[in-house]
């Protein structure tokens, strides 16, 4: 593969080497199901965080919760993103997936981080706790633009999702393929699209969507705010992962590409 094909985007199928032992129907069947509940569930989540943030359509929002003391509701709230941080951070390392397939079967390993992340994430939308004050209200067509800019951030997010891997990305395609019988597939990664603009397009995204809103309440400033710390280190602990996994190519692409602000391609 050339050097300047290589990145942390789409992703490239490529068929393991060796087809594992016949699963039993039972162990098919089962993995089938898990995996798809738990894509709905995925999908649900998903759909409600963006209600959640945007404070549209939906029961509870980022400025909504019971109404308690700022200490309580800054341990409450900063409690359920530190939790999702910790997962996130731990069960996505290599080290911790070779030491947690010894115990779960590997094509049932993303389908449960990917339920322990939406298990999280639903806490955090029951649990969440009222902070008062306003920083900006904005009306009128400038709050419909700001609603816009969010939706197009969600909307970078998706997108992203599908250039690596939507279906593996959430552990469906890892349970279908089990279920059909068929060897699970390595992955290659290829710079295309919004990866060449950026390496991190999924988090810049997600900055846009918690950024951009016509009403900055204290609840809505310290979600966005805590959940930006957490993308910034989270991508430093990526990067790391990435060099080491793919070398100079890596670095060649983390040289030319700036890490999450589209600001234009550099040299080579």
């Amino acid at each position: 593969m050339q050097t300047q094909s290589i990145s942390p985007a789409a992703t490239a199928r490529a068929s393991a080497a060796s087809r594992p032992a016949a699963a039993s129907w039972t162990s098919r069947v089962f993995s089938l199901i898990f995996g798809s509940l738990t894509y709905l569930f995925f999908l649900e989540t998903f759909l409600y965080a963006m209600g959640f943030v945007s404070g549209l359509l939906v029961p509870k929002t980022v400025d909504d919760g019971a109404s308690v003391g700022l200490v309580e509701a800054l341990l409450v709230n900063g409690g359920c993103l530190a939790l999702f941080a910790v997962q996130h951070t731990i069960m996505a390392r290599k080290a911790f997936k070779r030491r947690w397939t010894r115990i779960v079967p590997t094509h049932l390993e993303r389908s449960i981080f990917v339920l322990v992340t939406c298990a999280i994430l639903t806490t955090m939308f029951v649990s969440w706790r009222h902070l008062p004050g306003t920083l900006w209200a904005v009306t009128g067509p400038a709050a419909w633009l700001l609603y816009g800019v969010s939706f197009f951030g969600w909307g970078i997010v998706l997108l992203a999702t599908f250039l690596i891997d939507h279906f593996e990305l959430f552990g469906l395609r890892q349970t279908v393929t089990h279920f059909m019988g068929r060897p699970q597939e390595s992955a290659k990664f290829v710079e295309r699209s919004l990866y060449r603009a950026v390496r991190h397009p999924l988090m810049f995204g997600f900055l846009l969507a918690f950024w951009a809103t016509p009403v900055m309440t204290v609840g809505h400033l310290s979600f966005t705010v805590m959940c930006t710390g957490y993308i910034l280190f989270g991508i430093q602990v990526e990067e790391r992962t990435l060099v080491a996994e793919h070398g100079e190519p890596y670095l060649d692409y983390r040289r030319r590409v700036p890490m999450l602000l589209p600001l234009g391609r550099r040299s080579a």
